[in-house]
């Protein structure tokens, strides 16, 4: 059997039944952390892996809708629920409008036109003072969930960070393995012929460049509740660079493959920060061993030596 699809079901129990347990063993805000950035490559691969769409600035979403819902839930005083979806609304809005300036663009002028906006929106937050410059918004509540559940335990935040990211997870599936899906992939192999088959490229891609911003503001919004801080940070063009590798590290066009790399660059990045500044060193020269060794990354290598279809 050349798929996954016997095992599909056992494994994702599996991975839930780890999940649950997780924060009794592991320390839960790292953890939600985690979560948080492994939806956010995988918001991120939706775009790369499924239509080839290189973005360097994925970072704006993930860090305007941590601004919004910061401070909607700080000054505003939202609750998180309305808090949440107005981040993440603002984020689909902002790739509504990055995707209709650059999706008419391929390659490297694509990613230079992501990139430039970015940079854009990192000079509005950096000035803006409802964002708090470079302190950044702190202290921001948590709350409690429908006015029941006590957010600032970080067991109960870490199961609600988790069904968070499992319906994220759930509708990036859903959505490369349903028909809009198939097409995407059309595009990414060759996007003339997808042209001549009568499927408006441009319309498709936006759609799919609005998804991926949207996720990545979830993930975004979510993170600003976890870490109760939204910064300029987020915002940085470093961190649309992480994205980046993470899933180059984890496999692109995998569906698992984000996770995985966002596991093992978050995770060397809190473990190793006692070393301070090197750690961005030890990063590069993994993903340097990767690149050379695991050229379809550690997930997609695996499935390849398996002959697993991902």
């Amino acid at each position: 059997m050349d798929s996954l699809h016997r095992y599909r079901v056992p494994l994702a129990l599996l991975v839930i039944a780890l999940a649950l347990g997780a924060p009794f063993v592991l320390y839960p805000v790292f953890l939600m952390k985690l979560l948080c950035f492994a939806l956010f490559a995988s918001a991120f691969n939706l775009l790369l892996g499924y239509v080839g769409l290189l973005s360097f600035g994925h970072a704006a979403f993930l860090g305007t809708a941590g601004y919004v819902t910061g401070y909607l839930v700080k000054d505003a005083g939202l609750p998180m629920v309305p808090g949440l979806l107005a981040g993440t609304a603002a984020a689909a809005l902002l790739g509504y409008v990055f995707g209709s300036l650059a999706i008419r663009r391929r390659g490297i002028y694509f990613a230079m036109i992501t990139l430039a906006l970015a940079q854009m929106v990192y000079f509005v937050c950096l000035q803006v003072p409802q964002t708090g410059g470079e302190d950044g918004l702190q202290a921001v509540p948590r709350g409690r969930l429908f006015g029941v559940l006590d957010l600032t335990n970080n067991i109960t935040m870490y199961y609600v960070v988790l069904a968070i990211f499992l319906f994220g997870s759930f509708v990036i599936y859903r959505t490369i393995h349903s028909p809009f899906g198939q097409v995407l992939k059309a595009i990414r192999e060759n996007e003339q012929r997808a042209v001549s088959l009568g499927y408006e490229v441009d319309r498709y891609k936006l759609l799919a460049f609005v998804l991926s911003a949207a996720l990545s503001g979830l993930a975004g919004a979510t993170k600003a509740l976890v870490l109760q801080l939204a910064s300029l940070t987020d915002v940085d063009w470093h961190t649309s660079g992480e994205v980046v590798l993470m899933t180059l590290l984890g496999g692109m066009g995998t569906v698992a493959g984000p996770f995985v790399g966002a596991a093992l660059v978050v995770t060397m990045q809190d473990y190793l920060a006692d070393i301070g500044a090197f750690v961005t060193v030890i990063i590069g020269g993994v993903f340097v061993v990767c690149v050379l060794v695991f050229r379809r990354g550690l997930v997609g290598e695996l499935a390849r030596a398996l002959k697993l279809k991902t």
